[in-house]
């Protein structure tokens, strides 16, 4: 694991929870919106940078077969303890989100609650390869992260910058913004975007198709 994410661990070893800001103790309320008027529908979802697995538990409750991971080891043993307490199955683990360990196409939907503004430049695309290989083609994407209004810095971005980075794998179903109280207690200001695979086959045949008009 690359050393500039170990960090992770030892945050959530030094702080407790209610002191993470991203650790609500519940649900992310458009998480919430999006299943209950069936834009996402039940299926097997991969819950990246999972922490305590509040997500995760919401989403198993609703009959998702869950998998979560998370690089701190802390994190993934809070987020067992709480499954076990509500007395729900979801398969978390130790993993970096830079070395997802599935087949090809195996999701139905990627929950990205944070996650993505936290990988370093470099390493942004090896990320976005990797939600779209395990996810499949037609599979909801949906990421959360850090908005420009929060002030300027290397992972607040813009609708653009959004745009720019996932366009050619994704179809943009829907990009706003959102503010949120957080777990510390601070306002902040994402960007909420949910995506759909695109079906990369079609594409080139719909091109290739043209071509030879």
């Amino acid at each position: 694991m690359g050393s500039e994410y170990e960090k992770w661990d030892k945050i959530y070893r030094t702080y407790p929870l209610e002191e993470l800001g991203w650790e609500l103790g519940k649900p992310r309320e458009s998480l919430v919106e999006l299943v209950e008027s069936g834009k996402i529908k039940k299926g097997k979802v991969l819950d990246t940078c999972c922490g305590a697995g509040t997500n995760g538990i919401f989403l198993a409750k609703k009959g998702f077969q869950v998998v979560g991971i998370d690089i701190s080891s802390k994190a993934v043993e809070y987020a067992k303890k709480k499954a076990e307490q509500e007395k729900v199955k979801i398969k978390f683990m130790i993993r970096n989100f830079l070395e997802l360990p599935f087949n090809d196409e195996e999701f139905d939907f990627v929950l990205d609650m944070g996650c993505f503004h936290h990988v370093l430049i470099r390493d942004r695309s090896t990320y976005i390869k990797g939600v779209n290989r395990i996810l499949k083609t037609g599979g909801k994407y949906l990421l959360i992260c850090f908005s420009y209004k929060n002030g300027s810095a290397w992972n607040h971005f813009t609708k653009e910058q959004i745009v720019q980075f996932f366009s050619k794998h994704f179809k943009i179903l829907s990009i706003k913004h959102i503010e949120s109280i957080e777990g510390d207690g601070v306002l902040r200001y994402f960007y909420n975007v949910l995506m759909e695979k695109k079906n990369i086959k079609r594409f080139l045949f719909s091109k290739l198709s043209k071509v030879s008009d």
